[in-house]
């Protein structure tokens, strides 16, 4: 079934905004020692260029779906765009590392609306129908933007400056503003008049914060359990779970945490955490192996990640018919099980696996993550009234990027506590421990998929019968 003209408008639009803010996380990754030799800075304090970026990222997604609500989408994610241009500019501008942190905080806060906002505009327009391949256009920018990230940001710090990677997203941001500009349907009455949730917002945000925070830390301290990633951790974790409980008991919290009560929802939602985890945990370890292991330098690293890109391309071009054919659950628990089949190989890497063995099945990774991610998702969105995506949007990217990020910070941990000697063997046999914690962590992404599928079969007689009707 192909997408209606102002379903694929509006796909365009939303694809741009997604596209810089996804790979603004994972581009400036392989400048930092660049960036702490030319603005003077030590390592430890030109990490908050991510930290920042990320902080803004995680405290803003709650009130994405309340603001699109009562300010309209199209408004919002045009104003978002404006916002990150400019900040993209200024982080290019920057002088000094305090400059350079400030500008990336203003990027993350405009960045962390623009995909939220893009799905509910997308998601609204596409209705149960076509969500199956507007899902699979939603995901190109999530799967690949940080697959390609390094490999781009690599090439424009080596042959340009670090400042490119920056001023990158000035032309594309213009263009993304242009055409939200044009393509977007004009915003219609407010759908809510009901005040923001001020004190579920200060809990949420600042609970995501803490956490965030708290798991960026744990890769400096060597440790998950030391006072500086312990503390703004659990802090984090308790003002999340206030903000539950408070959720539960008033009449229109921030965010409807009944939607939990859906159990298809809710399968779909730990499996986007889980993924969220494998993959972008899984990302860090390849470039890490290519540089301590291999002696690659940014560049040959970003090509030799590429294959990955291809695999998960190939998915994603795939993914929206065969999910309408088996259905989010199926074709994410198919996805899932390539996924955990293909790291395999990684458990068995040495000094001198050969790159041919390491593309192959990077290639087949990719296509395994692909196909897993948004059909999960798609799922999701399926099992949903149009008033819920408002609250569905925020909490599932909200669920992507903690699990990103607890996925990150412990494989690496479990790396850095691996490597016994400072020798390729010693460190490729610590990457190739690390990586049964990704097959673990893959697992228990793939379990809620079973329940997922089981719901699916269950309801397609009912999801016949509200098509026809529609």
């Amino acid at each position: 079934m192909k997408l209606e003209p102002h379903v694929k408008r509006i796909a365009i639009a939303v694809v741009l905004g997604a596209i810089m803010s996804v790979l603004s996380t994972t581009i400036v990754n392989v400048a930092l020692q660049t960036l702490a030799v030319e603005l003077d800075a030590p390592l430890d304090n030109v990490q908050w260029v991510v930290t920042g970026y990320m902080l803004s990222l995680a405290a803003v997604i709650p009130v994405s779906g309340w603001a699109a609500a009562r300010f309209g989408a199209r408004r919002l994610y045009i104003l978002s765009l404006i916002l990150f241009t400019a900040g993209s500019a200024l982080c290019g501008f920057a002088w000094n590392l305090e400059t350079l942190v400030a500008a990336r905080v203003l990027q993350g806060l405009a960045g962390g609306l623009l995909v939220p906002i893009g799905q509910i505009a997308l998601v609204k327009a596409a209705g149960p129908r076509n969500m199956a391949r507007v899902m699979s256009v939603i995901g190109v920018p999530i799967i690949l933007a940080p697959v390609f990230g390094p490999t781009l940001g690599g090439l424009l710090v080596e042959h340009i400056a670090w400042q490119a990677i920056f001023f990158i997203n000035v032309p594309v941001g213009i263009v993304a503003a242009i055409a939200a500009f044009r393509l977007l349907p004009h915003d219609t009455a407010p759908e809510t008049t009901e005040k923001l949730d001020a004190t579920g917002l200060a809990l949420v945000a600042t609970g995501l914060v803490g956490i965030t925070y708290g798991l960026a830390e744990s890769g400096m301290a060597g440790s998950m359990t030391a006072p500086e990633v312990l503390v703004p951790v659990l802090t984090g974790i308790a003002l999340v779970a206030t903000f539950v409980i408070r959720a539960l008991r008033i009449p229109n919290p921030l965010l409807d945490v009944r939607l939990y009560a859906n159990k298809a929802f809710a399968a779909a939602s730990v499996t986007t955490f889980g993924l969220g985890a494998a993959l972008f945990g899984g990302m860090v370890l390849m470039p890490l192996y290519f540089q301590l292991v291999r002696g690659e330098d940014a560049v040959m690293t970003g090509l030799l990640l590429i294959p990955q890109g291809i695999g998960a391309a190939l998915a994603m071009a795939a993914s929206g018919r065969i999910t309408e054919r088996l259905g989010g659950g199926l074709t994410s628990l198919i996805g899932g099980a390539i996924m955990i089949v293909a790291t395999l190989p990684f458990v068995l890497i040495d000094a001198t696996t050969s790159f041919f063995t390491l593309d192959a099945a990077m290639v087949v990774r990719g296509f395994g993550i692909g196909l897993a991610m948004m059909p999960a998702m798609t799922a999701a969105y399926a099992t949903l009234r149009p008033e819920q995506v408002n609250d569905a949007a925020p909490q599932l990217n909200v669920l992507q990027r903690v699990g990103g990020s607890i996925g990150t910070a412990i494989l690496t941990v479990v790396l850095q506590n691996g490597i016994t000697a400072n020798t390729p063997d010693a460190i490729a046999a610590s990457f190739a421990h690390t990586y049964w914690w990704v097959v673990g962590v893959s697992v228990i992404a793939l379990l809620p998929t079973i329940l997922l599928a089981v719901i699916e079969r269950r309801r397609a007689p009912e999801m016949v019968g509200e098509l026809a009707v529609a």
